[in-house]
């Protein structure tokens, strides 16, 4: 296959150059190509000079890749890499794959890059299907794609998976005639519910705060050292009571909870899980907030340590943790569910501002079959 130029929306697709070398060199220095990519590490001049040369050469040779340097129009300069990483003749489709040099980010580079891409394989190399993977939790990634028009639609084993990594990644597949427009925002725009989401949970998670008049808690991430406390609470009887953690638990189910749970939701997007502890970073209980198959809708739930129950310091780590639901996730309920007969759980949340809505029979798992719930909830406009 013969090497071409490409032109559009401002940006130059052309073969890589020896000259590039330099370039390619110092953008892979960038702890998110290393992070997210499959480039060498540590990234060497010798590896940026074989990729210019050899390997991209070779793959427009032997038709099976597209690589492209993605420059600035007007003035050459180098900005991103964009192209089919590999083609599949027998099923006339190919997959995507970009990264953006860290000087060049945030113009929509790699967006522009993957339409223009996409659009020539469809025109010209008459492709059926393109795909795009990545590790689960590169949510820049993942947003690029969904504005070049994808698809994202699950999960699967990565062939090649990040040396510390998650195993898992993304899949997501682009047709013919769904490649936006140049200049269209396309789906997940800069003020869509996915943009700002992709903004949240591509950083690491925060520490919130909250102040229960006379402690200051914090609620962060859950850490190795909240483990023992956690196998604690977990053995306590109310714990075993209300709540269907493994009986006997022990330690392998608190690392199985972090692991499984707690990462994964926040490389998925799909939820945070927090250790909420006082100003001496003691444990005093857990709390997540997840999101369901309603995407403005958020689920609340919370144990506490048997030595703090009683102190109103749940009481503020679900006002606070709702509170962040609401203005940097853009949700617009938030639910509670709880056991009928659980007062606790249930003085916890009304105190927390909750309205209770009823009781949902048969709706909550037990260690016998299952049970009926309260339900309660809180709306945005509630903390007005």
């Amino acid at each position: 296959m013969e090497p071409v130029e490409i032109t559009e929306d401002g940006l130059l697709l052309r073969p890589w150059r020896a000259g590039d070398a330099d370039h390619v060199h110092r953008a892979c220095q960038d702890p998110d190509i290393q992070r997210w990519t499959t480039v060498p590490r540590p990234y060497l001049p010798e590896h940026a000079h074989r990729f210019v040369t050899e390997h991209s050469r070779r793959a427009w040779a032997e038709g099976t890749g597209t690589p492209f340097a993605v420059c600035d129009a007007a003035t050459g300069e180098l900005l991103a890499a964009c192209g089919l990483v590999s083609i599949d003749r027998n099923l006339d489709s190919g997959e995507l794959g970009y990264w953006t040099a860290p000087w060049a980010r945030g113009r929509g580079v790699a967006v522009r890059a993957s339409r223009a891409v996409a659009r020539w394989a469809f025109d010209t190399l008459r492709l059926r299907r393109l795909l795009w993977q990545a590790e689960l939790g590169n949510h820049h990634s993942r947003l690029v794609a969904l504005r070049a028009g994808f698809r994202v639609s699950g999960e699967l084993p990565l062939a090649r998976p990040h040396p510390g990594g998650r195993p898992d990644g993304w899949i997501g597949a682009l047709l013919p005639g769904e490649v936006p427009a140049p200049g269209e925002p396309g789906p997940a725009g800069p003020d869509t519910l996915q943009a700002r989401r992709a903004a949240v949970f591509g950083r690491p998670q925060p520490v919130l705060f909250a102040d229960t008049g006379d402690t200051e808690l914090r609620l962060r991430p859950i850490e190795t050292r909240d483990l023992d406390a956690i196998v604690a609470t977990c053995r306590d009887e109310q714990t075993i009571r209300w709540t269907t953690v493994p009986h006997p638990y022990r330690r392998e189910h608190a690392e199985g909870f972090r692991r499984d749970l707690a990462d994964l939701a926040w490389a998925r997007g799909t939820g945070a899980y927090f250790t909420v502890a006082d100003g001496h970073d003691r444990y005093l209980g857990s709390i997540d907030l997840r999101i369901g198959a309603d995407p403005l809708a958020g689920h609340v739930g919370f144990m506490t340590s048997p030595q703090s129950r009683g102190r109103g310091h749940m009481t503020a780590a679900v006002g606070a943790l709702a509170t962040w639901g609401f203005t940097t996730l853009g949700l617009a309920r938030v639910e509670w569910l709880a056991m009928v007969g659980n007062t606790a759980s249930r003085r916890v949340a009304e105190k927390a501002g909750f309205t209770m809505e009823g009781v949902l029979r048969s709706r909550l798992p037990t260690r016998d079959g299952r049970g009926d719930a309260w339900v309660g909830a809180l709306l945005a406009e509630d903390l007005a």
